[in-house]
């Protein structure tokens, strides 16, 4: 028996085997994709709001917050780390900022609810999104005068 020719009877090649699979792959793939929109499960992933602000002189006793781009969220508010939005008490602007462009300056006499000031101490950017989620964009900080 020649060795040279034992494997070579076999005129068929692998390709057939392969191509099976990939139709098969193919099948599921694309029924996975309709079935998914034919039961909206598509539907149920929200996105979050999103807003574009800088914030000039984090960590000093003036801290100005601007909002450049208002993207998919209604307003942007400034909370504490508890979720308290700021009372407008010594703040130069107005919140919640709803328009591009809009500047808020927060300083020692600012308070967050009439009489707590809000030096020394970490605040979040909020954007808050046609349909009340919420998501934070940033964080800062208030230094003590």
């Amino acid at each position: 028996m020649n060795l040279k020719t034992a494997f070579q009877d076999n005129d068929r090649a692998v390709s057939p085997v392969i191509g099976v699979i990939l139709m098969v792959a193919i099948t599921v793939i694309l029924a996975a994709v309709v079935g998914t929109f034919v039961l909206g499960l598509g539907d149920q992933i929200g996105g979050s709001a999103t807003a574009g602000v800088t914030v000039d002189g984090d960590n000093t006793t003036d801290v100005t917050v601007t909002l450049t781009n208002l993207g998919t969220a209604e307003s942007v508010k400034i909370v504490d780390s508890n979720g308290m939005s700021i009372n407008t008490t010594g703040v130069t602007g107005n919140l919640p900022m709803n328009s591009t462009g809009a500047s808020v300056t927060l300083d020692g006499t600012t308070t967050l609810d009439g009489t707590t000031t809000l030096d020394g101490n970490s605040y979040n950017i909020v954007a808050v999104g046609p349909g009340g989620e919420q998501s934070v964009l940033r964080s800062f900080q208030v230094a003590s005068p």
